[in-house]
């Protein structure tokens, strides 16, 4: 099982960058940029990022369907704050040195990811974060395709290799996947707070990682168990 090749497929905010600690500063941005006038700007960017928030829960990020862009993203504000907080995201754990280092040991490596709520953002926060090109392959879902159609497109294009998912909301996990996808919940703690034992509960081959190159000994471990 040395050789095996995997399909390891990541997902993006809370996974591979940091895109939450900035969402406070990408709104101050924009209310400067859009509303110059406004007093209290800070106070205001504080409450639309708890907005912003509360649609991380799991209530919301279950993705069973194909969300419609709302009103509000339609705007150029939220465009500029979409803008603002692509240029202030970091990367986690060096996590574009990781992806090249799983390609060279000629692991199939992905995006698997959501649509922001403004069309085609998610593709242009790729880009413009410079992960993009490191990719086999971008898959993103939740606008055009569902989550589960997402993972059908994964099986078509790649056979049934074994997929590892990576993911710091394990909430899509549930009733996704098949008999060869592994489980990976990257531990975040701006998503972590959301996830609880029963969610846990529900995931068949779970792995808990709090670094993103622990993925290695997952790897190592998954070919241990299927030898």
């Amino acid at each position: 099982m040395e050789g095996l090749i995997m399909i390891i497929a990541f997902d993006f905010d809370g996974t591979l960058v940091d895109s939450y600690s900035v969402i406070e500063e990408a709104f101050r941005r924009a209310l400067e940029k859009h509303f110059p006038w406004l007093p209290f700007k800070g106070a205001f960017a504080k409450i639309l990022t708890k907005m912003e928030l509360y649609f991380e829960r799991p209530k919301f990020g279950n993705h069973t369907g194909k969300i419609k862009q709302p009103r509000f993203f339609k705007t150029k504000f939220a465009r500029t704050w979409f803008e603002e907080r692509a240029k202030l995201t970091k990367p986690i754990d060096d996590s574009k040195e990781l992806l090249k280092k799983l390609k060279e040991e000629g692991h199939i490596v992905i995006s698997f990811s959501a649509e922001d709520f403004l069309d085609g953002m998610k593709e242009y926060r790729l880009k413009i974060g410079g992960f993009y090109e490191l990719f086999d392959d971008v898959i993103i879902f939740g606008r055009e395709m569902t989550l589960c159609e997402a993972f059908q497109l994964v099986r078509e294009r790649y056979g049934n290799e074994i997929f590892v998912w990576v993911d710091d909301k394990p909430w899509r996990f549930i009733g996704r996947g098949d008999e060869n996808t592994e489980y990976v919940w990257y531990y975040f703690p701006p998503t972590a707070k959301y996830v609880t034992k029963e969610i846990l509960d529900q995931i068949p081959h779970l792995h808990v990682i709090q670094d993103l190159w622990s993925i290695f000994d997952v790897i190592e471990r998954i070919k241990s168990e299927r030898s």
